[in-house]
């Protein structure tokens, strides 16, 4: 079978390190890398040996080698650079989250539909071989009927005003970058709740510093929380009426889980399962095995899914009034 062919596009941090997986997973080719600035885009291509870099991204669209482009832009632009790409014909794997709000994730995968290719969220946390060993444990009830999740992203920080994070152009918070994280774990084992209660602490900048939200459905709560101002041991914990499952930190990474059925005994089952790389790899190949298949969207993390999570998403920022400039 013949490589995969990959563009880069946003080169920062976690470009960085999805790259540094991509190199470990066989079958996959970085064709072009594209930045903003033609320095960064050649500095990147240079450490990871990538000899086409463009100080464009209209440069990278247009490369007819390229056939999937991963985004790791900030969420503001995450819609415009996917419909672009996806104009362009290109297959695309877009950093979480897949869009600001629902309208836009539906234009994006609308542009999908139209141009018949690939969209894929890139919620690498689905894809863990332990998220995906535990969700299948609560499927098949090894832990009874589930009824309560517990999972937070939260640690301490002090960004100046300035950065990313707290930038409400860019779509900054503690909600978009982290929350999304337990949310979706309650999201995957519960699906949709039946109601949603949220409140936040916010910046002056207008970012929120913490959010706690409480979903309720038919047999269970969820308790979620994000964060930038308190160190959590970021363990998530999944409880039935049987057993319980705790994640080990940092439980959307995680590299195992433990298993107790406290009314059998008091000693936990430790399950070790150690990712390739940090874990991007798992989402790579998952982009892989769609491409090959010719199919335009994930079974495990469908266009679906992250229309229904951005729904979530979506009440959970008008209950706490979080809205952004740049949103009509």
């Amino acid at each position: 079978m013949k490589n995969i062919k990959w563009g880069i596009l946003g080169l920062g941090k976690i470009a960085h390190a999805f790259v540094q997986d991509l190199q470990l997973v066989e079958g996959n080719e970085i064709v072009a890398v594209a930045s903003r600035s033609t320095q960064r885009a050649k500095a990147f291509g240079d450490e990871y040996g990538v000899s086409t870099a463009y100080g464009s991204y209209d440069e990278l669209f247009k490369n007819a080698a390229v056939e999937i482009i991963y985004i790791a832009t900030p969420h503001d632009s995450h819609k415009e650079l996917s419909i672009a790409a996806m104009n362009h014909g290109k297959h695309v794997l877009c950093e979480k989250p897949l869009a600001v709000n629902k309208t836009q994730v539906l234009e994006m995968v609308e542009a999908a539909k139209r141009n018949k290719v690939f969209l894929m969220e890139a919620f690498w946390a689905r894809f863990n071989p332990s998220i995906s060993e535990i969700l299948a444990r609560v499927k098949q009830g090894d832990l009874g009927e589930v009824n309560y999740v517990n999972a937070d992203f939260t640690f301490s920080r002090n960004d100046e005003e300035d950065s990313r994070m707290l930038n409400m152009e860019l779509a900054g918070g503690s909600l978009l970058d982290m929350g999304v994280y337990p949310i979706f774990l309650a999201y995957a084992i519960f699906g949709k709740p039946e109601q949603i209660l949220a409140t936040a602490h916010f910046h002056k900048t207008g970012a929120d510093l913490q959010t706690a939200v409480i979903l309720k459905y038919k047999n269970g709560i969820a308790s979620l929380m994000s964060g930038f101002r308190s160190q959590s041991d970021m363990v998530a914990r999944i409880c039935g009426t049987k057993a319980t499952i705790t994640i080990d930190p940092i439980w959307h990474e995680t590299q195992g889980y433990k298993l107790f059925y406290p009314k059998e005994q008091n000693q936990a089952t430790s399950v070790s399962l150690p990712t390739l790389g940090k874990g991007y790899s798992y989402e790579i190949m998952e982009c892989m095995s769609c491409l090959k298949k010719g199919k335009l969207q994930s079974d495990k993390w469908s266009h679906q899914n992250s229309l229904e999570q951005m729904e979530i998403l979506d009440e959970i920022r008008k209950q706490i009034g979080l809205k952004y400039p740049f949103e009509l």
